[in-house]
């Protein structure tokens, strides 16, 4: 009997100019947690974070090394929106963000699947925040 395939996205590597500003930003204005920050030597990291109660997928923070890179940071993704943000409390988060002065691209706006808004990150690279319709909803 042969085992069934199982596989997840563990990381997603984003490039960032400094590991310490892109640390700061992702656990203080989006409140993500920390998950790991080791110092693999020659001034390259492993950082890892992710929002809270997350299912395992993070971020894994790449500092910019070449030249290359580093004119990536940013706009990994050509100016589209990078990566989604979900969450069961789409006002909660929104209200935090903006407090936490998180540059919003919109205002947020109703759409057949859900609550969404355009934000970006201390780089430019666009995310979406999310609450989908089937989305649990939190208890007050």
């Amino acid at each position: 009997m042969s085992k069934a395939v199982q596989q997840q996205i563990g990381n997603i590597a984003l490039v960032v100019e400094n590991y310490d500003d892109a640390i700061d930003f992702y656990t203080k204005k989006l409140q993500f947690v920390l998950i790991e920050d080791t110092d693999l030597g020659a001034g390259k990291r492993w950082v890892q974070v992710s929002p809270p109660n997350s299912n395992g997928t993070n971020l894994l923070l790449a500092q910019a090394s070449t030249t290359e890179q580093a004119q990536c940071v940013g706009n990994q993704t050509g100016g589209r929106v990078f990566l989604f943000l979900q969450t069961n409390d789409f006002w909660r988060d929104y209200q935090l963000m903006k407090a936490n002065g998180v540059v919003f691209n919109e205002e947020p706006r109703v759409e057949a699947y859900g609550t969404v808004v355009v934000f970006q990150d201390l780089y430019g690279n666009k995310w979406d925040l999310l609450q989908l319709n089937n989305a649990p909803k939190t208890r007050a």
